[in-house]
């Protein structure tokens, strides 16, 4: 293992510095949204749509990546987020801002399918470990960037910038892994789209999207203070961390589906404590769940659905379906519910997922 990690050295590096920028990039959108909403004069529902657009333009990264992916390095993704996060940062008014977050949101989405599957095929049989490491640093920069936000007087403009300079020096130092892959030699296993498996990822990464994006504002709604809202979204991306981070010394002795099956179970125990408990401790609580989404996801789908250049976006396609739907279909829905509606609606869901998980687990088998 340590062989490995040295002779990936220079890809490991850079993909934990990517996803530390990605991870600090997605996190500024929740507690931006107040912020803008007041600086544009929009409505809760309207505010919301920016985490909407953030996706739409994963989407259609993760879209030109099944096209054209052979072709993308990560230092034109890098390139790509560094602009989208400087035009939120310059952007005059609400338009501009929705068009950065698009542009931001398409390099992230490419910097997905460009180093998760560079990692699970450079570390073999230890790739879902390693890919649990890699996914896990995404917190270290979703934990600090709301505590920066705050520190920099809750202003868009000054942590947008600070997100475009930081992916900027990245891509200065990305070297010999910033440059296009070699496509991979010898046989790889056929294209086999599976929609079960694909259905699992598109729900569970809607429900992380919707905490991520949405919650600051359940819990500002739920009585909780702005910038303690935001201190509690840097809290859940500590559980969130911490998950991933343990995943590391397990994810490769266990069951990819049983992980899914066990994160989406004790997030729907959790939501629960939201609804009758409180909805701050619980909604921390839910970040540990959350960090074992998309890794128990995107192995059981990597396994089932073969090696093939098209298998890693349409896995994260799937994914951010869910991510770009699920966020504009609660924020205006649950605007007009109780002060504890958000979490009503996202227990309903998690208990629904977890027996229907619980159901097609032998299917879900690798």
């Amino acid at each position: 293992m340590q062989a490995l990690i040295r002779t990936h050295a220079g890809l490991l590096v850079a993909g934990v510095l990517t996803f530390v920028i990605m991870g600090a990039g997605q996190a500024l959108f929740g507690p931006s949204l107040p912020v803008y909403g007041r600086l544009f004069d929009l409505g809760e529902g309207g505010a919301g749509a920016l985490v909407s657009v953030l996706w739409v333009g994963c989407f259609l990264g993760v879209g030109f990546m099944f096209f054209w992916g052979a072709h993308i390095s990560p230092r034109h993704v890098l390139a790509i987020m560094a602009l989208g996060s400087a035009v939120m940062a310059a952007g005059p008014g609400w338009w501009v801002v929705m068009l950065g977050a698009a542009v931001f949101g398409m390099g992230y989405g490419m910097a997905t399918a460009v180093f998760n599957p560079r990692v699970m095929r450079a570390f073999g049989r230890h790739g879902p470990s390693m890919l649990s490491l890699l996914n896990a640093t995404f917190g270290i920069g979703a934990i600090a960037a709301p505590l920066v936000f705050v520190w920099l007087g809750s202003s868009t403009s000054w942590a947008f910038g600070l997100v475009a300079a930081v992916t900027a020096v990245i891509w200065i130092f990305a070297g010999s892994a910033g440059r296009v892959e070699a496509a991979p030699s010898g046989p790889v296993k056929a294209f086999r789209p599976q929609w079960g498996i694909l259905a699992f990822g598109l729900v569970a990464i809607g429900l992380e999207a919707s905490l991520a994006g949405l919650g600051p504002t359940a819990l500002i709604r739920a009585g909780v203070a702005e910038t303690r809202a935001s201190e509690l979204l840097s809290a859940f991306f500590v559980v969130f961390l911490l998950a991933r981070v343990a995943l590391v010394f397990v994810a490769h002795r266990v069951e990819p589906f049983l992980l899914y099956l066990g994160s989406i179970s004790t997030a729907a125990l959790c939501a629960l404590g939201a609804v009758f408990l409180s909805p701050a401790v619980f909604f921390v609580a839910m970040g540990a769940s959350a960090g074992v989404f998309f890794p128990g996801y995107y192995v059981t789908a990597s396994g089932k659905m073969g090696e093939d250049i098209r298998v890693p976006p349409t896995i994260v396609a799937a994914g951010l379906v869910g991510a770009i739907g699920m966020p504009a279909i609660l924020a205006p829905l649950v605007a007009g519910m109780g002060e504890r509606g958000f979490f009503q609606v996202i227990a309903g869901i998690l208990v629904a997922l977890s027996l229907v998980a619980i159901l097609a687990r032998r299917k879900m088998r690798v």
